[in-house]
């Protein structure tokens, strides 16, 4: 998908990112992601999602049978949208990944200059054609604005947003079908911000 690519070129940009030896936590893993992630040399690779539907493991975001900083690189893409409490899954995954780790957590609905400054849920919306309409997607729970940064700030992230069409320009923008719908996805690359951990024990 467009967005598959965008992360292909900016790791290819940034190949320090694959560190030898990495313990890599993989949510609901897209197969052509979890193929470069199983090639760094000498990782430790887990892939998989609520019902093991996507992915060997059975893996909950909002309860990571993980220890504390364990991980290196964490990816969880088009995940937090389906989920309930993603205060707790940014939570989860904060405290699993390592002081100098860092972590893909894409969310839909970004692209574009029309986006809400404010995310759209409502927890008593069950009705999956209500949620179709309202959310984009009979099984989303929300639709994120740009205080999604804010939510990651809160969880003890600094978010790092990447605009393909400015870091790869136009032409590669074209060249490699980055665009869907007229509009290219940000990529949104996470890492545990100085002092984190302190603050969130006190």
């Amino acid at each position: 998908m467009e967005r598959h690519r965008s992360v292909w070129l900016e790791l290819d940009r940034r190949p320090e990112m694959l560190t030898p030896r990495a313990v890599v936590l993989h949510v609901a893993p897209e197969r052509v992601l979890g193929n470069r992630l199983r090639a760094i040399p000498g990782a430790e690779y887990h892939g998989g999602d609520l019902t093991a539907e996507f992915g060997p493991e059975r893996i909950d975001v909002t309860n990571l049978r993980f220890p504390d900083q364990s991980v290196d690189i964490l990816v969880c893409n088009h995940v937090l949208e389906h989920v309930p409490d993603d205060r707790e899954a940014m939570d989860e995954i904060h405290r699993v990944l390592k002081p100098d780790g860092w972590a893909l957590l894409l969310v839909p609905d970004l692209e574009g200059d029309s986006v809400s400054q404010t995310t759209d849920e409502d927890p008593s919306i069950t009705d999956p054609a209500e949620r179709l309409r309202r959310f984009g997607q009979d099984d989303h729970v929300r639709r994120y604005g740009w205080d999604y940064l804010d939510r990651l700030r809160e969880a003890g992230f600094e978010p790092e947003v990447i605009r393909p069409e400015s870091q790869f320009g136009t032409a590669a923008v074209e060249r490699y079908r980055l665009a869907k719908h007229g509009a290219v996805e940000p990529l949104i690359f996470c890492r545990p911000a100085a002092g984190s951990d302190a603050e969130r024990v006190e």
